[in-house]
């Protein structure tokens, strides 16, 4: 494309979704808004080319990381693949679509809401022309011919099309041979229904076509209300499929061609703009920006991005432009790893929630055996006639129906696990947020994880006329040409204190001493006192100036064969790990740190931390029998490390967690994956057991109290008072339960875990 046709072209765009572009005016295939004419300053330039909708894209055999199936009925299930759900046997509808269109849930929200408003117009007509309606309102309608059978069709076209689904999940139900809610919901309806044609055609009895039909209307109207609420409670992964921008800007050549991102392939070099997504894992090959990661790891502050430094998918591209490399597709990304953890822990079920699914079925059971006994005990024993003791009946089954319990605490786990990612903790298992409340010790590996695994400066000492800066100018030149973490450490805290750092002429390394070279003419010596004593610089002078303590490492630097100094390094204490053991110990929970270090080391740092215990020289195979031998006392036992060396430990821990995981999620040995290399997120993991734990159980409580107080009175023990449950009652107050079960799960979502 020339400069003169870039300029003519017009290109139109969604002032909803931007992603979306079109060189002809047209709807937006999201949300059908019209396009409109793209601002002139925003039309790519002469190096740009495009791809829009009317183009025929690259093809490609990377499988895209978006497409999701879910059941509309139980959340928790989901499948990469088109199927059936293995609870209730409706098929799995997309949950995410590759167009990063809204949830399948909302498919299913709109359903119910169109059977519903077709159900409601068709109900009001039974109701009117029912003789019970007409009594209590005070009104009379002359009976006509065809009286009954307009009833029959009108009642028959609310009960067999609106009521459609209920049979279609009851029939599931039967052949996973697992009869639940809608085998109750469909046998309260069509039993109902029958009795009616009976009543009409057979023995000339009153009819229920007016009860039906407002209990189809109520229960179309319940799902749809709790198809919305389960809909906000199931949107962890289209969050996350949607924060992974629909294009990319790659670059070939000298052009700039725009593309599908799942076009995207490793080893491609991709533009991005300042304030657009980042739309694949990559590593910068130049420019220097901050990005955005807070949405996929927690960290609220921008992260300085230069080149060589690796970027996440779906983050955001703050002040500068970058040029990146592809370096993970489809399902190797940051994204499709959270994703593929996420659904695991939503597939994942706590002890309790076992126990919940094992009482749901118990209560399919007893609502039948209730509903036949409420039958004939108003049938047979107190005699209040057919329609009576079919009503009560009908009232039981519906009332009893076991959603709200079977909704209870998968509804929780998906809001933890959702809230947890938001927080940059990933849950393999959900039995760990489980047990998590309960712990009472918490055991660190030191290096990496309390500590930074880098040697920081804590001191220069100045055994001459040379000022601490000069020291750390002279000690940085010759150690900016090696590898060693310590020498890493002191050009590092050179570079922080602003010092320009000479160049080093004549560089020498020996192994395990030290290093020399020629700065601005000068012969410098930076190594272990050994290093400077073979070289002929006398040491032992200055000795007793310096303090010793056992987490420090002391380097000698000597000028033209004179002591001039000497740098004090330790194995910096992150400050996030103090808060950490803080927070911990006024949670009455008691910490542990293992290290491989000395006991003089071990010691040292433990009480700068202010751990409970600690274990020295403990070496990587032996981490497992510490955390046995705490497991024996009757401890509860976390173990967090890095999954590197730990992953017997952390397996053996009652909960493993991974720390610094960062874009490599997939720790296997651990139950609980924290992205971030923050102590404190531990904390936040404990926190949110514990408010996981509170939501389950204030779930369970509702949905079984209801239950014991609904049954009885659907029965008609109140009977005798004049209270009564009518069936269309009965089903509002079951989805109004369901409805209040997910709602206090949604509250979930809000809670703050700032430590």
């Amino acid at each position: 494309m020339d400069k003169k046709e870039s300029i003519n072209q017009k290109v139109y765009t969604c002032p909803m979704h931007s992603e979306v572009i079109s060189d002809k005016p047209s709807r937006c295939p999201k949300c059908k808004i019209k396009l409109i004419l793209k601002n002139e300053s925003r039309i790519m330039n002469h190096e740009e080319k495009m791809i829009t909708h009317h183009d025929s894209p690259v093809t490609t055999n990377q499988k895209p990381i978006t497409k999701l199936y879910t059941c509309p009925m139980d959340p928790e299930i989901t499948s990469k693949e088109p199927g059936t759900c293995p609870k209730c046997g409706m098929d799995l509808v997309p949950m995410v679509k590759n167009d990063h269109d809204h949830e399948g849930h909302l498919g299913m929200e709109e359903d119910f809401k169109r059977r519903f408003f077709i159900a409601l117009p068709l109900t009001l007509i039974v109701l009117i022309l029912s003789p019970k309606i007409q009594d209590w309102f005070n009104f009379s309608i002359p009976q006509f011919p065809g009286y009954n059978l307009v009833l029959l069709i009108l009642t028959s076209i609310i009960v067999l099309y609106c009521g459609w689904p209920f049979y279609k999940m009851a029939r599931g139900e039967l052949r996973k041979k697992n009869p639940a809610m809608m085998t109750l919901v469909s046998l309260a309806v069509l039993s109902g229904y029958f009795f009616s044609i009976a009543a009409t055609f057979i023995f000339k009895g009153e009819s229920l076509y007016w009860e039906i039909s407002t209990l189809v209307l109520a229960f179309l109207f319940g799902h749809w209300m709790e198809m919305r609420a389960v809909r906000g409670a199931t949107g962890a992964l289209a969050e996350l499929a949607r924060l992974i921008p629909p294009t990319a800007h790659l670059i070939k050549g000298n052009e700039i061609v725009d593309v599908q991102t799942d076009q995207l392939q490793k080893n491609d070099t991709v533009l991005v703009r300042p304030g657009e997504k980042i739309p694949i894992d990559a590593v910068v090959i130049d420019g220097q920006s901050s990005v955005n990661e807070s949405m996929v790891t927690g960290e609220s502050r921008p992260v300085s991005k230069q080149k060589g430094d690796k970027v996440i998918g779906g983050t955001i591209n703050n002040d500068g432009s970058l040029t990146v490399k592809v370096t993970k597709t489809g399902e190797e990304t940051a994204i499709a790893q959270i994703m593929d953890l996420i659904r695991e822990a939503q597939g994942s079920k706590p002890q309790v929630q076992r126990l919940a699914d094992r009482a749901a079925g118990w209560l399919t059971y007893i609502a039948l055996i209730v509903g036949t006994f409420t039958f004939l005990f108003w049938f047979f024993v107190n005699p209040q006639g057919t329609v009576f003791a079919g009503t009560l009946a009908i009232t039981v089954i519906v009332i009893a129906c076991p959603h709200a319990l079977g909704l209870a605490i998968p509804t929780v786990t998906t809001i933890t696990s959702t809230l947890a990612a938001k927080n940059g903790i990933l849950i393999r298992d959900m039995r760990a947020i489980e047990i998590a409340r309960k712990l009472n010790y918490v055991v660190f590996d030191k290096t990496g994880t309390l500590t930074e695994g880098k040697f920081g400066v804590s001191g220069v000492i100045a055994l001459g006329n040379e000022s601490e800066k000069e020291i750390l100018k002279l000690a940085a030149a010759v150690e900016v040409q090696s590898q060693h973490s310590i020498a890493q450490g002191i050009v590092k805290a050179a570079k922080e204190r602003k010092i320009e750092i000479p160049q080093v002429k004549n560089f020498k390394s020996v192994p395990g001493k030290g290093a020399k070279g020629q700065v601005v003419g000068r012969e410098i010596l930076v190594g272990n006192q050994t290093f400077l004593n073979e070289e002929g610089v006398e040491t032992e002078q200055f000795e007793k100036k310096i303090t010793v303590s056992a987490d420090q490492t002391f380097i000698w630097v000597a000028q033209d064969k004179k002591a001039i100094g000497v740098i004090a390094l330790e194995d910096v204490i992150r400050e996030e790990s103090r808060r950490a053991i803080k927070a911990l110990s006024a949670m009455g929970i008691k910490t542990a740190m293992l290290t491989g270090d000395n006991e003089q080391i071990a010691a040292t740092v433990a009480k700068k931390l202010g751990v409970d215990t600690y274990f020295a020289e403990v070496l990587p195979q032996d981490k497992v029998d510490k955390i046995k031998e705490l497991q024996k006392t009757g401890n509860i036992v976390a173990m967090v490390g890095d999954g590197v060396n730990d992953a017997a430990s952390l397996t053996q821990a009652h909960v493993g967690i991974a720390i610094g995981a960062g874009t490599d999620v997939a720790v296997e040995s651990a139950e609980v994956v924290l992205v971030k290399n923050d102590p404190l997120d531990v904390v936040k993991a404990i926190k949110l057991s514990q408010k996981t734990n509170t939501k389950m159980k204030q779930n369970l409580a509702w949905a079984t109290g209801y239950n014991v107080f609904a049954i009885p009175l659907a029965a008609g023990i109140l009977y005798s008072v004049g209270i009564l449950l009518r069936p269309e009652w009965a089903a509002l107050l079951m989805s109004a339960s369901s409805i209040i079960v997910v709602s206090n799960a949604l509250l979930l979502g809000k809670e703050n875990l700032t430590v």
